[in-house]
């Protein structure tokens, strides 16, 4: 196993923002901070900085969005989420592009960092010529 860690991020405590084994990249739930621990302001900013987390731990591992083989997102409004779904479509084809791996989405009470709506989880399969090299 590989500990994936983006250039430039500060280290998370507790766990590993993501890691390679047998062949995957799993990605930690990402919520929609940036470098610097602000958060971006209303649903679809965060859903915007969360995809491109997601992302630049993909990259960080040798992965792109197009391996994603699965999303799991948790919301913290479910009807906030279904308004701004036309919105947070456009974002997410914007940050990850036309790929539509399974994906779930979950309304949950709250999440651990305050004033975060969103939170994202991703798994993605690694080229085999990273494999390799990991």
């Amino acid at each position: 196993m590989t500990v994936v860690q983006p250039d430039g991020w500060e280290r998370p405590k507790g766990y590993a923002n993501g890691l390679v084994a047998n062949g995957f990249v799993f990605v930690s739930g990402q919520i929609g901070w940036d470098a610097s621990g602000r958060l971006a302001d209303g649903l679809v900013s965060q859903v915007r900085v969360a995809l491109e987390n997601v992302v630049a731990i993909l990259r960080a591992a040798g992965a792109s969005p197009q391996n994603l083989v699965r999303l799991t997102w948790y919301v913290t409004d479910k009807a906030a989420y279904l308004a701004g779904q036309r919105e947070i479509g456009a974002v997410y084809r914007d940050v990850v592009g036309m790929h539509y791996p399974p994906m779930s989405v979950v309304e949950v009470a709250a999440l651990v960092e305050d004033g975060a709506l969103v939170e994202i989880e991703a798994t993605a399969t690694v080229p085999s010529e990273v494999t390799s090299v990991c």
